[in-house]
């Protein structure tokens, strides 16, 4: 009886991804050999874990091989691995549906008419490179059995939108991928996959590093000998970067990479990679991350994040121990004091490996910053035994110079001998930031101030209060002294005469805004605009009420403070009202304006804008009928 095939369609986006696969990710089609053989090793790999627990599964076969095999005559080159194998919901799971984990943000890019290229990049961080084989074959068939299973499953599809899926039968365990080929193409970079030869350059040159044999005419092609145990001096770059995008499913090459080994009662060795783009879920909670660890060669575990702490997630490579016992549990890997040993030994290899690039490769810095920055951010505020080393390594925008990222040590380097704190101001962005009224005392002082305008930068000033003895300090709270001593004591004196003859103003405001404000004083914050909004030295910035906020949960509203620029005529004219009528019905409205003023210029909401744009209108009205 033949078994029942039943067909599957893919969907809209995947049929677009599929198509982008085929004829536009990749320069060099021979490609698709490296990530065939990749995928190939990996479920080798994954045999040899499961197999730690269930060694019935390679009691009847202990085989470990990929094997290359062709039919000249039918133009067809067959993969096939000895590894894990699928059952046929796995099948389903993970090759009927591509890049089923992450496919959000790529569909949301294509809904908005991406360029390919940005797909491409998004693409190849998706780990999608089984669907390369359709650069150069017309029809795909996978048949695979999983190790502990007796039946198989065949996948077949022509790229065209559908597939199909079957029971069928395979004498042992693991996968092969038979690729029904186009005929040859110099022109479009189709070459003779079934020549002796071109598979062998194209194995040599992208695969020689796999740790199993690649047998084609029963020859191994490739050396099998690991990278991490060769001399650097004897590993091409080439290699390097072959061997990360092995490991990685990254279409990019790295953007630097170190080897580190200790030696001694304990001994374990390390490759780690920079990848030169962060990948699309990086700030997700579900993103995965880990290195891959081996125990005298032999990976245990694909993906062992205890390896490196959360904030170099972005780091891939492989780390190999002498001293690790085979059979190791992840639950005893968590409680492994020579686990707990490698990763701060690692961390300790990888900030060396960050201080490198900012004193020798500083341009590769600034790239390393732009895609990671904000993880590093995050161990500054969390790694308190590196915190010194880490905040070192920070950049920051700044009001010095629009194109160039400054350093703390730096910016203190800058500072005039009457400064005392380092200034800084959070926000959504550099516009809102820069074009805050909170600034002007500063700029008209020619005080640097610090544009925190990353998500993380909001804890990062809570664990990260001083530097070089220098104290970290919000231009957006508490109150402003810029100068030297004589000058703020003379400024501090004006101010007080002022709030003194604008107290019934004063208080005034407060009780109309009362539901909102705490307080309402004058300020020597300001030079051009006529309000802004602060908080006190402990309060949450209006970005980190948001954030918190978007966290869930309900949180009390702040009130914040209100400081009016005295010698601002819109400031000065509601004195002069208030002095001839106190009871003006009119104060009232002024004061609400200026609150969302305040409100709008800081980039924050309005508590009732349609409020607001009445009284607006009701001053535009008045003005222009008095014109």
């Amino acid at each position: 009886m033949a078994a029942q095939v039943e067909t599957y369609q893919f969907q809209a986006e995947t049929k677009q991804l599929l198509d982008i696969m085929i004829h536009s990710l990749y320069t060099t089609k021979e490609i698709f050999l490296r990530e065939l053989i990749s995928n190939a090793s990996d479920a080798l790999d994954r045999l040899g874990f499961e197999s730690l627990t269930k060694p019935e599964l390679t009691a009847e076969d202990s085989t470990k091989e990929i094997r290359l095999e062709v039919d000249r005559d039918a133009r067809t080159l067959t993969i096939s691995d000895s590894g894990i194998g699928m059952s046929r919901d796995e099948v389903i799971e993970h090759i009927g549906t591509i890049a089923k984990s992450g496919t959000r943000e790529l569909r949301e890019k294509m809904r908005e008419g991406a360029s390919t290229s940005v797909l491409e990049e998004l693409i190849g961080q998706f780990g999608v490179g089984f669907y390369s084989a359709f650069m150069v074959a017309d029809r795909v068939t996978l048949l695979t059995r999983r190790a502990g299973e007796e039946r198989a499953t065949r996948w077949e599809s022509t790229g065209d939108g559908q597939y199909t899926v079957s029971d069928a039968d395979k004498p042992t365990r693991g996968t092969s991928i038979t690729l029904q080929l186009k005929p040859v193409d110099h022109e479009s970079g189709i070459e003779d996959y079934t020549d002796n030869w071109t598979l062998t350059q194209i194995v040599t040159r992208h695969s020689d590093f796999v740790n199993y044999p690649i047998r084609f005419e029963d020859e191994v092609l490739n050396s099998m000998k690991p990278l991490w145990t060769r001399p650097a001096s004897e590993v091409a770059e080439s290699e390097y970067a072959e061997f990360y995008k092995h490991i990685s499913h990254d279409f990019s090459d790295p953007l630097y990479h170190f080897t580190a080994r200790a030696e001694g009662l304990l001994e374990y060795q390390a490759l780690i990679f920079f990848p030169s783009k962060a990948p699309f879920d990086l700030f997700y909670h579900d993103h995965q991350s880990g290195l891959r660890l081996y125990a005298k060669g032999v990976l245990i575990m694909e993906q062992c994040a205890d390896l490196l702490p959360q904030y170099l997630r972005f780091l891939k490579g492989v780390v190999d121990s002498e001293n690790l016992p085979l059979n190791i549990s992840r639950q005893m890997l968590q409680q492994d004091r020579q686990i707990a040993q490698i990763r701060k030994w690692l961390t300790k290899k990888s900030l060396d490996a960050f201080q490198h690039l900012f004193d020798k490769e500083h341009e590769k810095y600034l790239e390393l910053w732009k895609q990671f920055g904000r993880t590093l951010k995050e161990g500054a505020a969390t790694d308190f035994e590196n915190k010194d080393r880490i905040v070192s390594l920070l950049m920051f925008e700044s009001s010095n110079d629009p194109d160039k990222l400054t350093t703390l040590k730096d910016y203190v380097g800058r500072m005039p001998a009457e400064q005392s704190d380092i200034f800084y101001l959070t926000g959504e962005s550099r516009t809102v930031v820069e074009n805050s009224p909170h600034l002007e005392a500063f700029k008209a002082k020619g005080y640097e101030v610090l544009y925190l305008v990353d998500t993380v930068d909001e804890w990062l000033v809570q664990a990260v209060n001083e530097f070089d003895g220098k104290k970290l300090k919000s231009v957006g709270k508490g109150t402003v002294q810029l100068g030297d001593e004589a000058e703020r004591a003379q400024v501090e004196e004006e101010l007080k005469k002022e709030q003194e003859e604008s107290a019934g103003l004063l208080q005034s405001i407060q009780q109309h805004l009362d539901e909102y404000l705490k307080e309402v004083r004058l300020t020597n914050r300001l030079t051009n605009s006529p309000v802004c909004l602060v908080g006190a030295e402990m309060d949450f910035s209006p970005q980190m009420e948001r954030l918190l906020q978007m966290g869930g949960g309900e949180r009390p509203k702040q009130k914040r403070i209100m400081e009016l620029n005295p010698r601002h005529e819109i400031v000065a004219k509601m004195r002069q009202r208030y002095e001839k009528d106190s009871e003006n019905q009119k104060l009232g409205k002024y004061a609400e304006l200026l609150y969302g003023y305040a409100l709008l210029a800081e980039g924050s909401d309005l508590p009732d804008p349609p409020q607001f744009n009445r009284l607006l209108a009701e001053l535009m009205t008045e003005t222009l009928t008095t014109e």
